[in-house]
């Protein structure tokens, strides 16, 4: 089960807008950090995926293991939050 969802997002992102209509639409919630306006998370999201790139949702359950999602990745992201 789902604890909570957390999205680092650009405002340029297009896989960005398509992961957060996707949850949007499942009536799933989720915390949105967008890196232009809070920079300093940069490191975070870099930390938590490996990548330099966006979208980065990162899937916490209730045990609190993650999944960490890079990308527009339906595969990885619907089982995730199933």
């Amino acid at each position: 089960m789902v604890k909570n969802i957390t999205i680092f997002t650009t405002n340029t992102c297009a896989y960005c807008v398509m992961v957060k209509k996707y949850l949007t639409n499942k009536g799933i919630g989720y915390e949105e950090v967008n890196l232009d306006q809070n920079p300093e998370r940069q490191a975070e999201a870099q930390r938590l995926s490996g990548a330099l790139t966006v979208p980065v949702t990162v899937v916490t359950h209730q045990d609190d293991s993650q999944d960490v999602i890079v990308g527009f990745n339906l595969g990885r992201l619907a089982p995730a939050v199933s």
